[in-house]
């Protein structure tokens, strides 16, 4: 099987993601949970730079006559969801920033004012 040079090139760049996100795994600047959707679109990119009979079949599927369209169109799927699943996770982290902050400030009132205490009975709450 003759490799041409845009597969070639499109099969490097998989394997490079790859070792890049295992080497942002092993850094600990990525978690797993993450690592494993990059892992999944580079080993997805390099069969299908190996099979471009692959890429054919995917856009006759789709109803889509110039196959390399169907490649973007997986693409900018592909980047929709991973947007829509961040905003979900910021919407969440956001929220979860905003309670804490509540919390503290709630903590840090609580210290600035006397406790009463059970013995004098002095104080307030």
């Amino acid at each position: 099987m003759v490799i041409a040079r845009t597969h070639f090139f499109a099969l490097a760049v998989s394997v490079i993601l790859v070792l890049f996100a295992l080497e942002l795994i092993r850094r600990r600047r990525l978690q797993e949970r993450y690592a494993l959707l990059w892992l999944l679109v580079a080993v997805s990119s390099g069969v299908l730079a190996l099979s471009p009979k692959a890429i054919d079949g995917l856009a006759r599927l789709a109803g889509i006559y110039y196959p390399p369209a169907a490649l973007f169109l997986l693409a900018i799927l592909f980047l929709i969801v991973v947007m829509v699943h961040f905003s979900v996770v910021i919407s969440s982290l956001s929220e979860q920033n905003k309670k804490l902050a509540q919390e503290i400030a709630i903590l840090r009132e609580r210290g600035q004012r006397p406790v009463r205490s059970e013995e004098s009975g002095v104080g307030e709450l």
